[in-house]
């Protein structure tokens, strides 16, 4: 095996180790820097001392020309993610005492601000009114709590689909999650989310410890008791709650491109645009720089000017 193939595993057995990163964070680290090596390598680079500024120039320059198969580019946040990546593996093999490019040579490409799509109030209303159109009590109920819980809590869809009943103090109003780099924050429930989702657990009738899970209206209730017993029918899907949210915004002719991360949005700037201190959001939010946050300021700031705009276009 190839020396930087070596220092490759050895570098995302740290990250599993030393530093707890996720699965999905080793993969993806995995994934950039095989791709580096494997570019490297063609240059006939293959110790970390051969390494050099010009290597990482190059590289960039065919990441940047890189096509997908339907002849889209590489965003640059994504070429970012490989530049990321690459700095990570080069700090490691200097605390090793490892000759190498040293990464703070590299610097990450300017990106374009970040835009970030969320929902008017009454967007939010119509949104949580649309499930009213579904006819089985069960799932309006399941989903009216699913855009409920999300827009009162602000939390990402995937820690959303990993809740378990146990977990949530409804009566309280708040619970804890696990979010992105173990991070542990509190979050709060609405009044109003609250009551659905005491509502949505009443009719319940299943032993899964889900917080959330699919209801399939052609099986029997025992049919699906039973399955979660065999261990077949767990919580839903990051898909699944995808596809639901999907389903209301047409349902209410919302023609913004609606995901959940968007009620994740529209949770962040409506608690700014209400007066939240900045750090108070980057808390709620489970961000582990206040700067991830500092995007809706902007969102908030561009609210401001149109409200002034429309104050004195009146004069």
């Amino acid at each position: 095996m190839p020396q930087l193939d070596r220092y490759k595993t050895k570098f995302l057995e740290h990250l599993e180790v030393e530093k707890n990163r996720s699965q999905k964070t080793i993969v993806n680290y995995d994934h950039y820097l095989s791709r580096f090596i494997e570019f490297i390598e063609s240059l006939r680079v293959s110790r970390p001392d051969q390494l050099t500024l010009e290597h990482v120039r190059k590289f960039r320059l065919a990441l940047n020309r890189a096509r997908d198969s339907e002849g889209n580019a590489l965003k640059i946040i994504t070429q970012n993610y490989h530049i990321i990546a690459i700095r990570s593996f080069l700090k490691y093999l200097a605390k090793q005492d490892i000759g190498t490019l040293s990464a703070e040579k590299i610097e990450l490409a300017k990106t374009p601000d970040r835009q970030v799509q969320f929902l008017e109030p009454e967007e939010i209303v119509r949104l949580i009114d649309a499930t009213n159109q579904e006819k089985n009590d069960l799932v309006r109920t399941r989903d009216r709590a699913i855009l409920e819980v999300l827009f009162s809590t602000g939390l990402r869809v995937s820690e959303l689909a990993g809740l378990k009943k146990k977990q949530v103090n409804i009566e309280k109003g708040e619970f804890s999650v696990r979010g992105k780099g173990d991070k542990v924050r509190p979050v709060f429930l609405s009044d109003s989310a609250k009551e659905t989702l005491k509502t949505y657990l009443s009719l319940r009738k299943d032993p899964s410890p889900s917080l959330f899970i699919p209801h399939k209206q052609k099986k029997s209730i025992e049919k699906q008791m039973q399955e979660m017993d065999e261990g077949e029918n767990g919580g839903l899907t990051v898909r699944t709650v995808q596809r639901i949210i999907k389903k209301y915004a047409r349902a209410a002719n919302i023609t913004k491109d609606i995901t959940p991360h968007t009620l994740r949005h529209s949770f962040a700037t409506g608690l700014l645009s209400h007066g939240a201190d900045l750090r108070a959001v980057q808390e709620l939010l489970g961000h582990s720089s206040v700067t991830t946050t500092q995007i809706y300021t902007h969102v908030t700031n561009r609210q401001l000017k149109e409200i002034h705009k429309k104050f004195h276009d009146k004069k």
